[in-house]
């Protein structure tokens, strides 16, 4: 096997790979990009079950940032994001009656109000998954 050959390829093949990365991160449409939505970890909370027994509280979150300085911000924040966001989760946990459902509403209201604040502005929109008690 010609080995000039195959280092040839490799070299084209970074190159083929660059290029697809950035043309991911560049949107279509002149809507937000595509590399906006920024995950965090799972925020949990101890709750008090109906039978008495410790429970879960689980909330699967993420931010949506369509403006590049704030998501280089945001993306910097996720542990101060995280923290401020297991505090909430916490809250409602202690809030929530044993047996009742978790109020969402309240949850989000309330975790956007911390993105704001740990951003320092508003721009950044809080993306609520799964909220469980278990």
């Amino acid at each position: 096997m010609d080995r000039r050959a195959l280092i040839g390829l490799a070299a084209l093949s970074t190159a083929l790979v660059a290029e697809a990365a950035e043309a991911s991160g560049k949107s279509e449409g002149g809507g937000a990009p595509a590399n906006a939505y920024i995950p965090l970890p799972t925020a949990t909370a101890t709750i008090l079950r109906r039978d008495g027994r410790r429970g879960v509280m689980t909330v699967e979150v993420g931010v949506d940032v369509a403006d590049t300085a704030l998501r280089t911000r945001a993306d910097q924040s996720k542990p101060r994001l995280s923290a401020a966001f297991n505090e909430v989760v916490r809250l409602a946990g202690e809030r929530l009656l044993p047996g009742a459902p978790p109020d969402v509403e309240w949850l989000s209201r309330v975790l956007q109000a911390a993105t704001d604040r740990v951003l320092g502005r508003a721009g950044a929109k809080l993306l609520l998954g799964t909220v469980m008690v278990v």
